[in-house]
């Protein structure tokens, strides 16, 4: 778990790819105060977990599943990419709830300067993303946790403040960059809890209307039977 709240910005040192699989080195200095075999840090937004590591690097793998879904990829060595160690249980929680699983891509669409903040209109990849972006809800851009303050039929926009602006890889980014997104977790998983049958109970149903109606609908019976009430 992370709060979006980035470290550093590090570089990308060098990128080893076999197919869809990948092994990137990073050069960081903050995030490796303290640092073990198997310890989790969000590059991008993306939760990798440290295979080796010296003074001044790590390495990481990148399974194809990671490969596809986010812009990781992409990237070239010397480039500059944020990063965040995994959150401590007993620290200060400044950001948003981020897991490090992205949900997708989006590029780039504007960058405005409004008074001392910059906004940056995001177009998103696959649309169907878009339900889970609220207005005023939390979202996070290559890990770092932003506020939307505006949506409309492809994507949505953040303002970015001049501080997180200079302490991240975001200040680089350009119009047609492409960005990581990661969703707010709460939407999510209420929305599974609410559509979610058992696999055989699903079956059992498929004829039936309730079946065709497609998931739970939400009542008082609904809530108690799990765990709200």
């Amino acid at each position: 778990m992370f709060t979006g709240l980035i470290e550093e910005v590090g570089k990308l040192k060098r990128v080893v790819k076999q197919g869809e699989a990948m092994v990137v080195t990073i050069g960081a200095s903050r995030v490796l105060e303290g640092v073990a075999l198997g310890d989790s840090i969000a590059v991008n937004g993306v939760c990798l977990t440290v295979i080796s590591f010296t003074g001044s690097t790590f390495d990481a793998d990148v399974m194809p599943e990671t490969y596809r879904r986010s812009n990781l990829h992409q990237l070239k060595p010397g480039e500059q990419v944020n990063l965040e160690r995994a959150m401590l249980a007993g620290g200060r929680f400044g950001g948003h709830m981020v897991q490090g699983h992205i949900d997708g891509t989006g590029t780039i669409a504007k960058r405005e300067t409004d008074a001392n903040a910059v906004i940056f209109s995001i177009k998103l990849h696959d649309a169907a993303t878009l339900k889970y972006v609220i207005p005023k809800g939390s979202i996070a851009i290559d890990g770092i946790s932003l506020t939307v303050v505006g949506t409309n039929d492809s994507g949505f926009s953040v303002s970015v403040i001049p501080h997180t602006l200079g302490e991240t890889a975001l200040l680089d980014k350009r119009i047609g960059d492409s960005v990581n997104i990661e969703c707010d977790m709460i939407g999510k998983y209420v929305e599974h809890l609410l559509h979610f049958k058992p696999a055989r109970e699903a079956g059992a149903a498929s004829g039936s209307k309730a079946g065709k109606a497609g998931g739970a609908k939400l009542s008082a019976a609904f809530l108690s039977e799990n765990g709200f009430m």
